[in-house]
């Protein structure tokens, strides 16, 4: 159903407007940039900005931290090795879980979708044991 634009708004009135053109080719074709584009340089040549930016940083802290049979044991590792070293030793851990995982479904004969299963029940354990905190 085609409407119509009129002086006296879209058709049955409902949208009062002085519009009597149409969204033709005038600007695409740029008749008037340059004329928007003088308008434009009207306001302030410059913006006076604070030199104190207020950024908040995001807090990244572990979601699993506290929680788990395993978490207080974890929690006293990471602060005595450190964090940086910490990390690597844990990323060697599952790396070394995962290996184990994986030979263990090559034995048994199960596909990379059961083997995938199964990492992924890994780490759900983990977390609620509170080796990942």
């Amino acid at each position: 159903m085609a409407a119509s634009v009129s002086a006296s708004g879209y058709k049955g009135g409902l949208l009062g407007t002085s519009f009597h053109g149409s969204w033709g080719s005038s600007m695409a074709a740029g008749e008037d940039y340059h004329y928007l584009a003088g308008k434009a340089a009207v306001g302030p040549s410059h913006v006076r900005v604070s030199r104190k930016a207020i950024r908040v940083q995001p807090v990244m802290k572990n979601v699993n931290e506290g929680k788990g049979v395993f978490a207080p044991l974890v929690v006293v590792t990471r602060n005595i090795v450190g964090k940086k070293r910490f990390n690597q030793l844990r990323g060697k851990a599952i790396a070394l879980h995962s290996q184990v995982i994986t030979e263990f479904c090559k034995s048994i004969g199960a596909d990379a979708k059961q083997r995938q299963g199964l990492i992924r029940l890994a780490k759900k354990n983990g977390e609620r044991l509170g080796f990942l905190a």
